[in-house]
């Protein structure tokens, strides 16, 4: 069928598929192995101050790794789930206020760079591109691990949150090392409270619940299975968060990763066959 007869927002998903599609080896590891070296390179000073820590080559970066997640949800995306997604991002900005503002449940931090623009100078207005891509990430990895155990809730909605803390285990300890942020008291695990945790699986459990019940699993599965770069933003995860762990020696984080991407190998997701 010609483009032209398609609706205006099919001809849009089936463009960012051709996009995602053609350019799948330089958003899925040259943007995370550039963004890790930059990063790396600004906290050691390297780089000018216009490059260091530049907020919008952050954005910029961080936005074109979500590009295979986002083209691999848009066709899933009804009403019911822009409300899930919606009431996600008002949490995930609420409860960044209380964060910031009380200690709980993350523990006392402070930004360590610009993030970009601030919602009452507080809390980065990107922050819902921080986390929701983050939960949905270990849902879809989980609905592939897991296989035919996926459908039954009581097994599915735990794997999932077990997998999004886990992913936190990974990305604090690097996000501490370069300093993007910094825990007033600091912390037994490279940095970072234990309370951090404990807020994260709050987070996750509030964030799993609510995309368990916003998706259509079934058709997010048969999506996912046939879409090849669904998870790609995965992969950018353990190459960014895994490199900058290795450089720090924060060697548990680092195995965390590791595991990450050989759950992606195993289900054939750290493929990038040319189109």
């Amino acid at each position: 069928m010609a483009s032209v007869d398609l609706p205006a927002r099919a001809r849009v998903e089936r463009r960012l598929d051709d996009l995602v599609t053609e350019n799948r080896f330089t958003i899925a590891v040259v943007f995370p192995t550039l963004g890790a070296i930059t990063l790396l390179a600004s906290a050691e000073g390297l780089l000018p101050d216009p490059l260091s820590f530049n907020p919008y080559f952050i954005l910029f970066g961080i936005a074109v790794m979500r590009l295979p997640l986002i083209a691999g949800v848009a066709p899933l995306v009804t009403r019911k789930a822009t409300a899930g997604l919606g009431a996600l991002g008002a949490y995930t900005y609420g409860i960044e206020f209380i964060g910031v503002l009380t200690g709980y449940p993350y523990g006392v931090f402070e930004y360590g760079i610009d993030l970009g623009p601030m919602v009452a100078g507080a809390v980065p207005a990107a922050l819902p591109l921080f986390f929701l891509p983050l939960v949905m990430n270990a849902y879809l990895l989980c609905l592939l691990v897991l296989g035919e155990a996926a459908r039954r809730t009581v097994i599915r909605v735990p794997a999932v949150i077990v997998a999004v803390v886990g992913m936190d285990f990974v990305l604090d300890p690097a996000a501490v090392a370069v300093g993007f942020w910094t825990y007033e008291a600091g912390g037994a695990y490279y940095g970072v409270p234990w309370l951090n945790y404990a807020g994260w699986i709050l987070s996750a459990t509030v964030a799993v619940l609510v995309l368990d019940a916003a998706f259509d699993r079934e058709r997010l599965l048969s999506r996912l299975e046939a879409c090849g770069f669904m998870l790609d933003d995965m992969v950018s995860f353990v190459i960014l968060w895994g490199v900058i762990n290795v450089s720090f020696g924060n060697w548990i984080p680092a195995a965390l990763a590791v595991g990450y991407g050989v759950a992606l190998w195993r289900i054939d997701r750290f493929d990038f066959p040319s189109r």
